[in-house]
């Protein structure tokens, strides 16, 4: 390596560490178990559950809610595919993928720490039928990578949590 680009490496670490950037951490919340309903096939509940194994204690589908100190309710998950774009000749040029999730946090004994929130997220993905296979493949990542982010957006939320009653 040249001193030029050392030096270039250590101004942009400088300029980063300067402007207060870093990565994000674990999160850290005042409860130390969850339990996570409905629907323990949903492929949105099995992402929150694998989030939360290393900051909480996630109980089973099957558990008495008593055991946990608070219940996050995923209330609706919703997948769209709306067409955008079509060609001169009327097929299909690029689609825009939407996740919608509803949630709220409860204690066990009913009480309300979240109202009913929505969250949601959308890409857009050009699509070619002389490809559709691999646009298949192609949008069944872009919903996981969606799904990805709202239970980290599901998280962040439950860390803003500052008490339990």
């Amino acid at each position: 390596m040249s001193r030029r680009s050392v030096g270039a490496a250590l101004l942009a670490a400088g300029l980063l560490a300067g402007c207060g950037f870093s990565l994000r951490g674990q999160q850290n919340f005042v409860f130390t178990s969850i339990a996570i309903q409905p629907n323990p096939g949903s492929a949105l509940v099995q992402e929150l559950r694998r989030s939360f194994k290393n900051a909480v204690r996630v109980l089973e589908a099957d558990a008495p809610l008593t055991q946990a100190q608070v219940v996050l309710k995923v209330l609706g998950e919703q997948r769209e595919k709306v067409v955008v774009g079509l060609s001169s000749s009327g097929q299909v040029r690029e689609l825009q993928l939407r996740l919608v999730v509803k949630f709220r946090l409860d204690t066990p004994q009913g009480d309300e720490l979240i109202t009913d929130t929505e969250i949601s997220q959308q890409r857009d993905v050009s699509y070619n039928e002389s490809a559709a296979l691999a646009k298949e493949t192609e949008i069944a990542l872009l919903y996981r990578d969606m799904q990805s982010d709202v239970a980290q957006q599901i998280q962040r939320r439950l860390a803003a949590i500052k008490k339990l009653p």
